[in-house]
C-alpha cells in the first residue's frame, strides 16, 4: 500500500479573515480580540504587513460592531464587553453610543475603561488629538464616587498639589490647614502666620449665625396682589404654613426666617434655614420648592420664574450676603505680642495698623468694594475649599472678609480680628464624598456628619477656615509692611532662569533743557 505525504495546509490572510468573520456571525463571542499564536507551520504571524494584517484581524466592520451591540438577549454592558475599544470607537463615531452615556451603558465595573474610551473619542475629534496620550491622568481612581455627583463627561482628573501650613491653635485645639494650591509661597506664608497666632495663645473663634439661603423670583399679575403676597408670607399665619411645608422635606432643614421684597409685580422671598452638616444647596431647594407648591394654594395666580432669582445670593458678590450672612458667619480675633510681631513678622504694630488702614479699608472702600476690605482671604479660602471638596464657586461670597487690626497695651501688642459672614461649606455632600477630600476631612477629625450634633463638622471647618484667613492676612500685611513680598515670590514662586533683574520706573518730571 503506498503512502503519500500530506503537506500542511495553507491560508493567505485574505483566506483567514474570511473564514474569521463568518464565525464571527455566528458567535460573536468566539471572535474577541486574541492575537493568533502561530500558523500551520508552527511560526509566527507574518512579519511583513503586520499593522495592516492585526487591523484586519482585529477590527470588525461597524455592520458587526452594530449587529453584537443591538442583539436582545444581552444587556448593553454585555454587548460591549464583547467589543474591543477601538469597536466601541467606532459605534460612537458613527452615531451608535452616545459618549456622554459609556458609564450608564459599561456598568459599574468599567467605569474606568469608559472614561479611557472617551478620552479617546474627544481627542480624535479635536485639532490637537493630544488627549488621548496626554498627561492628564484617569487610571487608578474611584470613578463610582464621581458617577451622578461630581461630574459628568469625565477624561480623567487634575491632581493639584497639597500643601499642610500651621499647625494652627483654634479654640484651644491644633489644626494642620489643608491647602491645594499652585501658587508658591502661600502655604509657606500662611504657615508663619500660624507661627505668629500661636505665640500669642492661638485663636478664638465665634459663630454668629449659620444658615443657608435660597431666594425665589415669584410673579404675579399686578403689584397689588405681589402686596398681598408678601403681606402673607410677612404674617404668623403665613409664616406657619411656609415653614410646615419647607421642614416636611428634611429632618435637617429648619427654616430660621424668611426675608421679602418687591420689585414691580414680581415678590422675591429669601429662605435662610439651618442644614446640618451638608453645605446645603441641594436640601433648601427641595424644601423652597414644595413651600411655593404650598404657597400657590393660597395664591392660585403666582408664577414661580425661577427657584433662584438671585436674591440668595450664590456665587455672586451681594451686599445681602454681606448685611445678612450666607452660610456659616465667624468673627475670628487673636493677639499677637509686640516682640512677635519684630522678631517673626519683620515689622511693627504701628506699621500693620496703618497700613491695614489704608490698604484693607481705605482702599476697598475707594475701588467700592463689597466684602472685600482685605489683602487675600479668598487665597486661603479657597486652597482649604479644594482640599476638602467644597464648591470652589462659592469662594465668590464666602471670602468676603473684614480684616481688622488695632494696637492695644499702650501700643505694644497687636489685637486683629477678622469677620467672615458668609463662609459656605459641608461635610457632606458635593465634593466631600470623593476619596482624597474625605481623606483630609478625616484628618481635621471632622468627616462626615457629626454624630451627636448635627452641623457641629460643619461649623469647624468654617472656624478652620477663618482662623487659617487670619495667618494668610497677617503674614502677607506683614510681608507688606516690611516690603519683601517680592523677594519671597521671586524665590520660592518663580524660576531662577532667565528673570531679569527688578526695574525701577523712572519718576515723570520735566524733560530736560536742550
Amino acid at each position: 500500500m503506498s503512502t503519500t505525504t500530506q503537506q500542511p495546509a495553507s491560508f493567505s490572510v485574505r483566506d483567514l479573515e474570511l473564514k474569521l468573520k463568518a464565525a464571527r456571525l455566528v458567535d460573536p463571542a468566539e471572535s474577541l480580540p486574541t492575537p493568533p499564536s502561530s500558523n500551520s507551520s508552527g511560526s509566527a504571524s507574518p512579519p511583513e504587513h503586520s499593522q495592516e494584517y492585526e487591523e484586519g484581524y482585529f477590527l470588525r466592520s461597524f455592520e458587526e460592531c452594530v449587529a453584537i451591540y443591538d442583539d436582545p438577549s444581552r444587556s448593553k454592558s454585555e454587548s460591549l464587553a464583547m467589543l474591543s475599544d477601538e469597536e466601541v470607537i467606532l459605534l460612537s463615531e458613527r452615531g451608535k453610543v452616545a459618549v456622554y452615556a459609556l458609564e450608564k451603558l459599561f456598568g459599574m465595573d468599567e467605569l474606568e475603561r469608559a472614561v479611557r474610551i472617551r478620552r479617546a473619542i474627544v481627542s480624535r475629534a479635536s485639532d490637537t488629538k493630544s488627549l488621548e496620550n496626554s498627561s492628564i491622568p484617569f487610571e487608578d481612581y474611584d470613578y463610582a464616587r464621581v458617577l451622578g455627583a461630581c461630574c459628568e463627561n469625565v477624561i480623567g482628573y487634575v491632581p493639584v498639589p497639597l500643601g499642610i501650613a500651621g499647625p494652627l491653635q483654634i479654640d484651644g485645639t491644633l489644626y494642620p490647614i489643608p491647602m491645594a494650591t499652585a501658587e508658591g509661597t502661600l502655604v509657606a506664608s500662611t504657615s508663619r502666620g500660624c507661627k505668629a497666632l500661636n505665640a500669642g495663645g492661638g485663636v478664638s473663634t465665634v459663630l454668629t449665625h449659620d444658615a443657608m439661603t435660597r431666594g425665589p423670583a415669584i410673579d404675579f399679575p399686578s403689584a397689588v396682589q405681589a402686596g398681598r403676597a408678601k403681606v402673607w408670607v410677612d404674617s404668623e399665619e403665613g409664616h406657619a404654613i411656609i415653614k410646615a411645608a419647607f421642614e416636611s422635606t428634611s429632618r435637617f432643614a429648619k427654616l430660621k426666617s424668611l426675608k421679602t421684597a418687591i420689585a414691580g409685580r414680581t415678590l422675591y422671598v429669601r429662605f435662610a434655614t439651618s442644614t446640618g452638616d451638608a453645605m446645603g444647596m441641594n436640601m433648601i431647594s427641595k424644601g423652597t420648592e414644595k413651600a411655593l407648591d404650598k404657597m400657590k394654594e393660597y395664591f392660585p395666580t403666582m408664577v414661580v420664574l425661577a427657584l433662584s432669582g438671585n436674591y440668595c445670593t450664590d456665587k455672586k458678590p451681594a451686599a445681602i450676603n454681606w448685611i445678612e450672612g450666607r452660610g456659616k458667619s465667624i468673627v475670628a480675633e487673636a493677639v499677637v505680642p509686640g516682640k512677635v510681631v519684630r522678631g517673626v513678622l519683620k515689622t511693627t504694630v504701628e506699621a500693620l495698623c496703618n497700613l491695614n488702614i489704608k490698604k484693607n479699608l481705605i482702599g476697598s472702600a475707594m475701588a467700592g468694594s463689597i466684602g472685600g476690605f482685605n489683602a487675600h482671604a479668598s487665597n486661603i479660602l479657597t486652597a482649604i475649599f479644594l482640599a476638602t471638596g467644597q464648591d470652589p464657586a462659592q469662594n465668590v461670597e464666602s471670602s468676603m472678609c473684614m480684616t481688622l487690626m488695632e494696637p492695644i497695651n499702650d501700643g505694644e501688642d497687636l489685637l486683629m480680628t477678622v469677620t467672615m459672614p458668609c463662609i459656605e461649606v459641608g461635610t457632606v455632600g458635593g465634593g466631600t464624598v470623593l476619596g482624597p477630600q474625605q481623606g483630609v476631612l478625616e484628618m481635621l477629625g471632622i468627616k462626615g456628619a457629626h454624630a451627636k450634633q448635627p452641623g457641629q463638622n460643619a461649623q469647624t471647618l468654617a472656624r478652620i477656615i477663618a482662623s487659617a484667613v487670619m495667618a494668610g492676612e497677617l503674614s502677607l500685611l506683614s510681608a507688606l509692611a516690611a516690603g519683601h513680598l517680592i523677594r519671597a515670590h521671586m524665590a520660592h514662586n518663580r524660576s531662577q532662569v532667565n528673570t531679569p533683574a527688578a526695574s525701577v520706573p523712572v519718576t515723570p518730571g520735566p524733560a530736560p533743557r536742550p
